[in-house]
């Protein structure tokens, strides 16, 4: 019980004195970094679904054209 008592102040006391928190110029930034980044990923994930839904539809198209 000594130990789990010893822990919870070890983990108290690094997290009161020796972490420290990012600025809030610095949250926006990467906020708008994780954003921006977000955006361009969902353009081309929507590309490449986009090309291989054409892909596969005309791949369709012609094998049920060769019957």
């Amino acid at each position: 019980m000594n130990n789990t008592i010893n822990y919870i102040k070890d983990c108290y006391n690094e997290f009161r004195y020796k972490v420290e928190f990012p600025k809030w110029n610095d949250l926006q930034q990467s906020t708008t970094v994780v954003a921006i980044a977000t955006i361009i990923l969902a353009i081309f994930l929507l590309a490449v679904d986009r090309f291989f839904n054409f892909s596969i539809l005309n791949i369709y198209k012609f094998l049920i054209s060769l019957k």
